[in-house]
């Protein structure tokens, strides 16, 4: 019997969070990066800005990076990436919470992140454990019911019920968000609706009927889906 059926489940960006501060001009709460960083020089002091763009009346509006900080305490290659709006940097800076923290806003998640599942094809009847490898590549912080409803194809009650069932085992509790690796098991993987498994699994839909007749795996499938909520 296979004792080591694995799946590697990665959180990967769909898009960056919103920066969560009341707008001046409108009633709305919404900011975005605008992709553009300001450097403004007096002397040897510099100031550095990330601009936000409001999502409600388009204000532009500015986040301190650097406060009357002298020249020579940033790097050369750094502060030609601020001066010339580099959008690793503009990534970096919009997902920072300690930049929220110090300015003091929140960042929302809501619909910045998917998962990629990346399954081998197994028997539907094995009754193996199906231990899944959760990566974090995108700092994220996911409800762990709302991951296995992405990942497993599932309905929240479906969910609910193989966690209950102890069918699932799960290091965390299903309301708790993550943001960090962790690993869950899967029991009884066949008691998944075929259908929805075979999706799960990329196959085909010609071949869907034969996954759960051969116990033989084929090579890993990509199937990414963008997540509505973190």
């Amino acid at each position: 019997m296979n004792t080591d059926r694995k799946a590697l489940w990665a959180v990967r960006e769909s898009a960056l969070p919103a920066v969560v501060r009341p707008c001046p001009d409108c009633s709305s709460s919404r900011h975005r990066p605008s992709g553009k960083i300001r450097v403004n020089a007096s002397g040897k002091l510099l100031d550095v800005w990330l601009l936000l763009s409001c999502a409600g009346c388009d204000r532009t509006s500015k986040v301190p990076v650097h406060e009357r900080v002298h020249v020579s305490s940033l790097e050369p290659a750094r502060l030609v990436a601020y001066e010339n709006n580099d959008p690793a940097v503009v990534r970096e800076l919009a997902i920072s919470q300690s930049l929220a923290a110090k300015n003091g806003y929140r960042l929302d998640w809501t619909g910045t992140w998917e998962v990629e599942t990346r399954t081998p094809l197994y028997a539907l009847d094995d009754p193996a454990p199906f231990r899944v490898l959760v990566s974090f590549e995108w700092p994220a912080p996911v409800r762990v019911e709302r991951l296995l409803m992405r990942g497993l194809g599932l309905s929240r009650s479906g969910v609910r019920r193989m966690v209950g069932d102890g069918r699932i085992h799960l290091p965390l509790a299903l309301d708790a968000k993550a943001h960090r690796d962790f690993e869950l098991t899967i029991h009884d993987l066949g008691s998944v609706d075929a259908a929805k498994h075979s999706k799960l699994l990329g196959a085909p839909s010609d071949v869907r009927s034969v996954l759960g007749r051969v116990g033989l795996h084929d090579t890993s499938q990509h199937v990414s889906r963008s997540a509505a909520g973190a």
